[in-house]
């Protein structure tokens, strides 16, 4: 990593020599160049001189400032601005020591690593670092770079030093305008915003790239190789839900992991919230629907009480029909019952006949045996 600035922290009494590296890197971007479109050649930019219309070469470029509003513009040397008080020239002198929080993100403007210059800047570096991460501070100072003076803020990442050149204050632009008023939020709404933010879970910074870039240089290869480009697809589809309830209901769902497969086939848009005029006249029509609905069943119980004499008379009229087949069912039943006790009682009386006209027959048959033997002993005697 080449070295862009030198410089030193100037803390108290304590100097230490740094050097300073950008911390980003811009050139993986897509970036894209200038060209005639009738022969593909690429376009040049040259520095024309408005009086003479000749091109200017950089060695003749210098520095001038024209005031807002106003077309005079004056020259300005380097040799101007080298006699220009400017005590942070080289240094990055330390003012204070504050609370993360306390630094607004819209001040911070670029980053830069800072890196001990020299071995005897080691000591002091490492101690201002770990100051820094002990204290949970970051320091704010004054830096000039590049022939301007700027604020920067300096805290502990990663085992080095970090740089934050940030903006002045009236350099931010007020928000007047840009937010909406008077917006009426429901609890539920709160609630599943809420619920939304906890069930996406943390961030893993390795699975971040840039898809476009990725776009751009398949699309490259594909017209060096001379393939067709194939169509991007849609990422939409034309389903709208317009209730924001709704909508925060099926993404909290698609976070989880079980509605996935609804969020993917319907699209949410959501309508901007309504605020207190429109609220008020959504108020007003629930009230003249419920007032419709309450007519609708005031008549619904008129019309219910006939219904409901109407049904017990059909019920009274099939229970006739019921209980009657209930009843030819039983007496049909008893009928059987009485055939097969009347068979049984048949039976049982022919059998005791049948044996009573046995023991008849037999006291018959013994009396006239005896009145046989009798008859003998008479007439041989």
């Amino acid at each position: 990593m080449r070295s862009i600035w030198n410089g030193s922290i100037s803390f108290g009494l304590v100097t230490i020599p740094v050097k300073t590296y950008s911390a980003t890197d811009r050139t993986s971007s897509v970036s894209f160049v200038r060209i005639h479109e009738k022969d593909g050649a690429q376009i040049q930019y040259r520095k024309i001189c408005e009086l003479d219309g000749e091109e200017v070469p950089n060695e003749e470029v210098g520095k001038g400032y024209q005031a807002p509003g106003d077309d005079t513009i004056v020259p300005i040397t380097d040799d101007d601005l080298s006699r220009l008080p400017m005590p942070t020239a080289k240094t990055l002198s330390i003012l204070s020591f504050t609370d993360p929080d306390e630094i607004d993100p819209l001040q911070m403007d670029k980053a830069y690593y800072l890196g001990p210059n020299g071995a005897a800047a080691t000591k002091p570096y490492a101690l201002l670092r770990e100051a820094l991460e002990d204290h949970r501070k970051v320091a704010i100072g004054k830096v000039a770079m590049r022939g301007r003076e700027s604020l920067a803020m300096l805290r502990a990442h990663d085992g080095a030093l970090v740089m934050h050149t940030l903006l002045w204050p009236d350099q931010i632009r007020p928000v007047t305008g840009v937010a909406p008023d008077d917006v009426e939020l429901r609890e539920n709404e709160l609630t599943l915003a809420e619920t939304l933010m906890d069930s996406l879970g943390e961030l893993d910074p390795a699975e971040l790239h840039d898809d476009y870039r990725e776009a751009v240089e398949e699309l490259v290869a594909a017209k060096l190789e001379g393939e067709p480009v194939a169509p991007a697809a849609s990422g939409t589809s034309g389903a709208q839900v317009i209730d924001l309830t709704a909508a925060l209901e099926k993404s909290v769902r698609a976070a989880r992991g079980g509605g996935e497969a609804d969020a993917e086939a319907e699209s949410a848009s959501v309508t901007p919230i309504r605020g207190r005029k429109t609220a008020k006249r959504g108020e007003a029509e629930r009230g003249a629907a419920k007032k419709s609905g309450t007519a609708a069943k005031k008549s619904t119980e008129k019309t219910a009480p006939a219904a409901a004499k109407k049904a017990p008379a059909k019920k009274a009229a099939a229970a006739p029909k019921a209980a009657g087949g209930r009843a030819k069912g039983t007496s049909t039943a008893r009928k059987t019952a009485s055939a097969g006790t009347s068979q049984k009682s048949t039976a049982s009386k022919s059998t005791a006949s049948k044996s009573a006209t046995k023991k008849a027959t037999a006291k018959k048959t013994a009396a006239k045996q005896t009145a046989a033997k009798k008859t003998g002993k008479r007439s041989s005697a």
